[in-house]
């Protein structure tokens, strides 16, 4: 693979990284990835992604844009208000740069359609905001052997990992919780910017995964307080007795 005269120009800020260059950017044009959520996390991950030149996004999502939304989901506007997100990413993604193939899917993820989506991609970035998809996506990545990032925002509080094979995933860290147990962002209220912060976080965990530069958040947890301003990064490891990912795993989809 070349890159052309307008690629090198485009990327050059990215090919300038010592460790990234040309090499690097080759496999990201290369590469897959797929965003389960077009809304505060995935916004900025899905703008970042497509800037630095991945050759093929998949967004999912089955929700339409409405004006609660736009306080935080900067790739929506006034305009889109009604519109599905999948179509509203893909209109802006488009205009942003033409090297990208997009591919949309205006549907909610469940476990029926789970594994048949996420199966073609090189990377998941898990961008949803509720509970049950996070896990189903974990488990569904575990069985399948891809990698992807976790993440959850709630107030100004943020969290992030990064699953690979081998490396803990967010059952070795989680318990599931019970579904309506646990606050959400329409509970408790988020702040903008911190999930922006993190959804630009997930995307580089993407790109440094895909292009071979610099270590993933593998075995860790990123935690972040941005009313405090604190960062935290803590060693998570492994459970032997996961039920997903274990020596003898219990749950089977």
């Amino acid at each position: 693979m070349f890159l052309t005269d307008t690629q090198k120009e485009r990327y050059n800020r990215n090919i300038q990284i010592k460790g990234f260059g040309e090499a690097g950017q080759k496999k990201l044009l290369s590469s897959s990835v797929l965003v389960i959520g077009a809304g505060g996390l995935g916004s900025s991950a899905i703008l970042y992604l497509a800037a630095a030149g991945i050759g093929t996004l998949g967004i999912a999502d089955g929700d339409i844009v409405d004006l609660s939304n736009l306080q935080r989901q900067i790739l929506h506007t006034v305009s889109d208000i009604g519109k599905l997100k999948t179509v509203s990413a893909k209109e802006k993604i488009e205009r942003l740069n033409p090297d990208v193939k997009i591919i949309t899917y205006p549907k909610k993820i469940i476990a029926e359609n789970i594994g048949s989506i996420i199966r073609d991609y090189d990377f998941i970035v898990e961008c949803s905001d509720n509970s049950t998809c996070k896990f189903l996506t974990n488990d569904t990545c575990v069985l399948l052997q891809k990698p992807f990032s976790y993440c959850g925002v709630l107030g100004s509080l943020g969290q992030i990992m990064t699953y690979a094979p081998g490396y803990a995933c967010a059952r070795c860290v989680f318990e599931e919780p019970i579904p309506g147990a646990s606050p959400t962002s329409g509970d408790v209220g988020i702040l903008g910017a911190a999930a922006g912060t993190f959804g630009a976080l997930q995307a580089g965990e993407a790109i440094k995964f895909l292009a071979g530069y610099g270590k993933p958040l593998t075995s860790a947890m990123l935690q972040l307080d941005l009313k405090e301003g604190t960062f935290k990064r803590k060693t998570v490891k492994r459970d032997k007795n996961c039920p997903i990912c274990g020596k003898h795993p219990t749950i089977h989809l």
